[in-house]
């Protein structure tokens, strides 16, 4: 395990499993999120964003987190290891009053 992509649903975890596996096995993580988006949430051009990922996949080892489906492909090719996340965290209300008008629906 050198290069290993972690995907799936907003929520599920993909940050913290990736933070932790990168601080057990000493390998470097990359989170496509904070290289994605750019100040007041714009995002990279489509172009210059798959050169970025197509370059970050030539690191000799990485933990990448994030979905970014135009650069799956790339990523899965690069990988040796594919990690699907599909457990959400769950939600909870942090108010009595979002406890109880949830609760009373």
């Amino acid at each position: 395990m050198k290069k290993i992509i972690v995907i799936g649903s907003g929520g599920a975890g993909k940050s913290t499993f990736s933070r932790r596996l990168g601080e057990v096995t000493g390998i470097p993580v990359i989170h496509l999120d904070q290289l994605y988006w750019r100040p007041n949430w714009e995002k990279t051009p489509a172009p210059e964003w798959e050169a970025a990922v197509a370059e970050l996949v030539r690191g000799e080892t990485w933990i990448m987190d994030g979905n970014f489906g135009g650069t799956r492909e790339i990523r899965m090719r690069a990988a040796d290891t594919n990690h699907l996340s599909r457990h959400p965290t769950p939600c909870l209300p942090v108010s009595g009053y979002q406890t109880s008008n949830h609760l009373s629906r």
